[in-house]
């Protein structure tokens, strides 16, 4: 049902095996940065390969690849029918990092290149922007500002030229943006916000183009300045909306630009207190639907390769968006309440494989059910509360956030509270009361009090299940606040004449 990056344009020129695995192997290396992506901000550098290259890639020594470098740049200046060899040799030449900063060094070299960009023939543009691409590649940090030069051109031709070409452009700049304050601003200044959403909004049906603006574009927001700076900047723009469009779930449309633009959202929920600009935009409504989307196709069994690369951001967005919204918003602006039975299903699936978005899950699940009573209702209805139930002795902060979904069901109502009592919460409250985590103990002790105050037949309930020596032993072994928790219990609630006289007279 979903794909990740299996649509994309085609190379001419070289078949078979080879190019089969250049592509393999440039879908899991941006599959890796995406992983990586994953579990924390990550400004990374992305190198398109030369699909349609005759040769396989050799390794150079540094001497050769200086030399080869310096006389490439003499040759070209020269004029003659074979510019065009000469800058493909040349770009390959400037994978090497010494032979980048040979290159840089040689008086106008970059002018050099700009004049190929912006000359009239397109197989020489092209040639020339495929260096560029390679030196936005750099590990040197001196490099990206030897390309400003170029940059004014780049964000130009990303209103049209070719697939190949515009995708070049955009995937050199993003290399770029992040290399130091200079760059960056320059960009800014130059327009590249207007351009990449002018871009997508013309491109919005080119899959490799999508993909690359998200990108480019999700480089821009992990700046440490970038709530300040450019998130304004961003939000003001048309971008948010084509953003969200491309959150579709389309299984011809494919799942890598979703994925590139769910962690653009994600750093835009993220950096900024007040997301009113992304509400209004419907993010919460368009994440939510696609989590629910997700969640029906995860609980059918389908966990295709990649899937778990969108859902993370999609739940940090959510998250995100719920402390913005309005309580009584909530239920327009989140929609659909099998939205609790995407986030569990979710939850199951990655327990063991994926414990971190297990955790998201969880995380989603607790700001949920803090808002709205309907979804906590949902749970029940769904009879979902016995898997949550049976998640409790799981560790990684998973059991916690889920004892705090649970202790919201119970604070909404009490007819909650016996419907949780009725469904084996009792039973699991006197197991996580003996858990070594203090902050376990200490959050069933609320979840326990609600329970108890909620009626009598909870409290005799605990009671027979051995809750009153549980209770002595946790206010004799303890101190501070667990204990006078335990003592509150003990004295007030479950020591009372009716509940131990009901109790005994049941023996």
């Amino acid at each position: 049902m979903w794909r990740l990056n299996k649509v994309r344009h085609k190379a001419a020129g070289r078949h078979g095996d080879s190019l089969e695995e250049l592509k393999l192997k440039r879908r899991e290396h941006e599959r890796a940065l995406r992983q990586a992506r994953r579990d924390r901000q990550l400004v990374s550098k992305r190198l398109l390969l030369n699909e349609d290259e005759d040769q396989p890639e050799v390794t150079m020594d540094t001497n050769s690849g200086e030399q080869d470098v310096v006389s490439l740049f003499h040759k070209l200046q020269q004029t003659g029918s074979e510019r065009e060899a000469r800058l493909k040799a040349l770009s390959k030449a400037l994978r090497d990092p010494s032979a980048q900063l040979a290159f840089i060094k040689q008086e106008n070299s970059m002018h050099l290149l700009v004049g190929f960009l912006t000359g009239s023939d397109a197989t020489c543009r092209l040639q020339a922007v495929r260096c560029l691409h390679e030196l936005s590649h750099s590990p040197h940090t001196n490099v990206a500002p030897a390309c400003l030069p170029a940059t004014p051109y780049l964000l130009t031709y990303l209103s049209g030229q070719s697939t190949k070409f515009t995708e070049l452009c955009l995937y050199t700049l993003g290399n770029l943006c992040p290399e130091s304050d200079v760059v960056k601003e320059k960009l800014l200044a130059q327009g590249i916000i207007p351009a990449l959403a002018n871009c997508i909004e013309n491109q919005r049906h080119n899959l490799a183009v999508v993909e690359a603006v998200g990108f480019t574009l999700s480089q821009l927001l992990q700046a440490k300045d970038a709530a300040e700076k450019i998130i304004p900047m961003v939000l003001a723009s048309s971008l948010p909306s084509h953003l969200l469009s491309v959150l579709t779930p389309d299984p011809d449309f494919g799942l890598a630009p979703a994925i590139e633009c769910a962690w653009c959202l994600h750093y835009l929920t993220c950096s900024t207190e007040d997301n009113r600009v992304l509400l209004a935009h419907g993010a919460l409504l368009k994440c939510s639907s696609l989590l629910v989307s997700l969640g029906a196709a995860v609980a059918e069994g389908n966990k295709e390769e990649g899937m778990e690369l969108l859902i993370c951001p999609l739940l940090r967005c959510v998250g995100n968006l719920l402390s913005s919204c309005p309580v009584e918003d909530l239920s327009t602006q989140v929609g659909d309440v099998h939205i609790v039975v995407a986030l569990c299903a979710l939850l199951q699936a990655y327990l063991q494989t994926q414990p971190a978005l297990a955790r998201e899950s969880a995380w989603v699940l607790n700001n949920l059910t803090a808002y709205s009573s309907a979804l906590c209702s949902a749970l029940l209805t769904f009879n979902l509360v016995p898997g949550l139930i049976q998640l409790l002795p799981f560790s990684q902060g998973i059991n916690t956030m889920i004892l705090r979904a649970l202790a919201n069901i119970a604070h909404k109502k009490k007819e909650f509270c016996v419907q949780l009592a009725h469904l084996g919460l009792l039973s699991a409250l006197c197991a996580t009361l003996k858990m070594a985590d203090q902050e376990m103990v200490t959050l069933s002790m609320d979840v326990l009090f609600m329970l108890v105050v909620s009626g009598p037949q909870v409290a005799e309930e605990f009671v027979r299940q051995g809750g009153l020596s549980l209770l002595e032993a946790i206010q004799y072994n303890s101190k501070g606040d667990i204990r006078r928790r335990a003592t509150h219990l003990l004295e007030h609630h479950l020591l009372s004449y009716s509940v131990v006289k009901t109790y005994l007279l049941n023996l």
